[in-house]
């Protein structure tokens, strides 16, 4: 059950972070990266990987993106 809610958390986040691609709404990663954090621990209570790796995919990509941006572009 905890695996299904972490997907979930995974899949809100991850569709939140696709905007966050667009020139000057970087900032949007900074709403996304804790609720994959919320959903990563979810997934590290469950006893599957999927929700887990799926918001450790969600997290690197929002601090990639921030990092190219600069943190706030």
């Amino acid at each position: 059950m905890l695996n299904i809610a972490s997907i979930l958390i995974g899949i809100i986040a991850l569709i939140l972070a696709i905007p966050a691609f667009i020139p000057f709404l970087g900032w949007a990663n900074w709403l996304v990266i804790p609720i994959a954090v919320v959903g990563l621990a979810l997934g590290a209570m469950s006893d599957r990987n999927a929700g887990r790796n799926l918001n450790i995919v969600v997290i690197v990509v929002g601090v990639l993106r921030l990092m190219l941006g600069g943190g706030i572009i």
